[in-house]
């Protein structure tokens, strides 16, 4: 790793850290990059704007988010391995859904994060969709299934949860009971 990609992920850091703490009402971008060792006057050097940097924030966080989609499973255990190990984290690595709470209402605001957090979103989309879809296909959900609308009762509960971490568990396991292999008919 160069010095300079050290330095933009000790900044990318810096602000998770402040949003996570404070929320956007601390996101200063002096005390940002003083926690990241840097002076503030060479934080643009880093990043541009400061939206670029907000943008990097939700780069950050979502990347944790990557390994929970796994390809090498059938659709049905490979859409309830995403949502446990999303429920996980809820609960264990709260900080990262404070982020994207703030991130999400800033979105309303701001409409260049709410363009980055559209664009996150659609590759979620996308790939519930093809877990969706391929089950459809392969005859483990019925071909009645509408995928769009299960795509978006999928990400309406994640970012339920996020709000009731004590209750992540239980509502994904409730979500994953609705989205059981369909079962032959007798």
């Amino acid at each position: 790793m160069t010095e300079r990609h050290d330095r933009r992920q000790a900044l990318v850091h810096a602000a998770f850290s402040a949003i996570a703490e404070s929320g956007f009402e601390g996101f200063r971008l002096r005390p940002i990059a003083a926690a990241a060792g840097i002076d503030h006057s060479t934080l643009h050097h880093y990043f541009r704007t400061k939206a670029d940097l907000i943008a990097a924030v939700l780069e950050h966080v979502t990347s944790q988010f990557e390994a929970t989609m796994h390809t090498d499973l059938d659709p049905a255990t490979r859409l309830r391995q995403h949502l446990r190990e999303i429920a996980t984290a809820v609960t264990q690595r709260p900080e990262l859904f404070i982020v994207l709470d703030e991130l999400d209402l800033r979105a309303r605001r701001d409409g260049s994060t709410g363009a980055d957090i559209e664009r996150d979103e659609q590759g979620w989309r996308d790939a519930l969709t093809a877990i969706f879809t391929e089950g459809v296909a392969r005859h483990v959900w019925s071909t009645d299934l509408d995928v769009a609308a299960s795509v978006e009762l999928v990400i309406a509960t994640v970012k339920g949860i996020r709000l009731r971490p004590d209750r992540a568990e239980s509502v994904v396991n409730q979500l994953c009971d609705l989205f059981s292999p369909e079962r032959p008919h007798a």
